[in-house]
């Protein structure tokens, strides 16, 4: 599994993961609770990352 990962200025972990060759997001606050993820998986990172970012991701993943 490849996956990229970047922290927000509030401290929420945003990463962006492959699994079975498709791409999904995940954020976790601070306390470990996951609030959110992608509802669906993409093809392309770009288009992954391009959906975390209109879902709040303010970093970019490395």
């Amino acid at each position: 599994m490849s996956s990229l990962s970047c922290r927000d200025p509030n401290g929420d972990l945003w990463e962006i993961y492959s699994s079975n060759s498709q791409w999904r997001w995940r954020r976790t606050a601070r306390n470990g609770d996951i609030v959110g993820a992608s509802t669906e998986a993409y093809v392309n990172r770009a288009d992954c990352i391009a959906n975390a970012r209109r879902n709040g991701m303010g970093c970019d993943p490395k």
